[in-house]
């Protein structure tokens, strides 16, 4: 008997392992599954998160109130973004590309878990009188200290807050 456990350890066989039928997790190893799950959510979050509040028509001019959040560990140096202004058929009536960090004169940079307001002001051809309008904002660039670029496809989440 002492031989065949002797053996069993020399051979590194320790038990049911993770895909055998016979396999249970045991408590310690639920709670971090259980963490892990908690916890995943928050690591898919982006790192910087805006916020676009409805549209404000004056005559041929928009103005799209942005709210952002720094999720980054480090300061936003300088951002830029396009909006695009579509009427109520889907069809652009306006765009604008500015740089809503760290622009004008207010250059300084967004600090980690800090928020700013920028009002994007876009200008049309003609006559804003649609009450449907609608913003589309995309990233293009974010820089973070250092010259570090960060990518505005994963890292930035657009999203629109109720009318």
């Amino acid at each position: 008997m002492a031989a065949t456990i002797q053996a069993m350890s020399v051979s590194g066989w320790a038990g049911p392992r993770l895909g055998d039928k016979n396999y249970v997790p045991t408590g310690s190893m639920k709670s971090r599954l259980y963490i892990t799950l908690l916890f995943l959510p928050l690591l898919a979050s982006a790192q910087l998160a805006v916020t676009v509040s409805p549209v404000k028509a004056i005559g041929s001019k928009a103005v799209v109130p942005l709210a952002m959040r720094n999720g980054f560990a480090v300061n936003i140096e300088s951002a830029r973004a396009a909006c695009f202004l579509l009427d109520e058929r889907g069809k652009v009536v306006g765009r604008a590309t500015q740089w809503v960090i760290g622009s004008g004169r207010d250059k300084s940079p967004l600090s980690p878990g800090a928020t700013k307001a920028f009002f994007f002001v876009v200008p049309s051809d003609k006559l804003l009188v649609a009450t449907n309008l609608t913003a589309g904002i995309t990233f293009n660039r974010v820089v973070l200290k250092g010259g570090k670029l960060a990518d505005p496809h994963k890292d930035v989440q657009v999203r629109h807050a109720l009318k």
